[in-house]
């Protein structure tokens, strides 16, 4: 089987830590992409309490980074990245697999 990864930088991982915190849950991020979005997929984040079998771990600085199986042929490769800028601040999807993506950065095509 192919090696395939996702990886979480340090800023969302310390961001995920904090928002996990606040809520009282494992610091565990989720990422699912759902058929629809500007470009025909969007990404999905939440927390986690657990991984499920299925799901591929990344781990940064102790935050993991869980993807299901079906949605890592999508994102295979990406970065999770928070960022904060003038437009508010927001995880963002760094996929080299995306052959287009949208204004908003929350969906892409293939």
């Amino acid at each position: 089987m192919d090696q395939q990864t996702v990886t979480l930088s340090p800023s969302a991982a310390s961001r995920v830590a904090a928002i996990a915190e606040k809520q009282g849950k494992p610091a565990i991020l989720r990422l699912s992409v759902e058929g629809g979005g500007c470009s025909g997929f969007q990404y999905k984040f939440g927390l986690a309490e657990a991984p499920e079998a299925d799901d591929t771990v990344a781990e940064t600085d102790g935050v993991r980074l869980v993807v299901d199986s079906v949605s890592l042929d999508l994102v295979s490769g990406c970065m999770v990245d928070y960022v904060e800028s003038l437009g508010g601040a927001a995880f963002r999807v760094e996929n080299p697999q995306a052959a287009a993506g949208c204004g908003c950065g929350s969906s892409f095509s293939v």
